[in-house]
């Protein structure tokens, strides 16, 4: 399994509207592609089904742009990741009947780490991700000596 690209942009969209949380600042669909290292085009399409899906909101006006909807310790990655694929990417595809047993434990391996995926995606939030990045950030800038 992969992260799609598309899935991978609205979260590193929705990282750099989390740190502006706080401060209630909309930040613009051009600073977060810069920021984010985005293509323009493609984040407010991101954007606008995020903002569909209840996640981001949109602000107009000169100092208009998008913000979360939520906080961020409130929007799980399986979330944002079932509004951007329109599916739950998680859910085993059932439809067919299994005849042969190998095909029948195929099937129950498949649905285990399907379960066991959404399990790990609904546990971690935004603000998860934004704590581990600062950790990681704060590793990075440690000195030995």
């Amino acid at each position: 399994m992969e992260l799609s690209c598309k899935s991978e942009y609205a979260l590193l969209a929705l990282i750099a509207l989390a740190d502006e949380f706080q401060s209630n600042d909309p930040l613009q669909i051009r600073q977060i592609a810069a920021q984010q290292d985005i293509p323009d085009r493609y984040l407010e399409q991101l954007l606008a089904t995020l903002r569909r899906s209840g996640l981001v909101k949109s602000q107009r006006g000169a100092k208009g742009g998008y913000l979360l909807a939520r906080e961020p310790r409130q929007i799980t990655v399986l979330e944002v990741m079932t509004s951007i694929e329109g599916r739950d990417i998680t859910s085993p595809h059932e439809n067919e009947v299994s005849k042969s047993a190998e095909k029948k434990v195929l099937k129950n391996v498949w649905k285990g780490s399907c379960e066991a995926m959404r399990e790990i995606l609904q546990k971690h939030t935004l603000q998860d991700l934004c704590d581990r990045r600062d950790a990681l950030r704060q590793s990075e800038l440690m000195y030995y000596i």
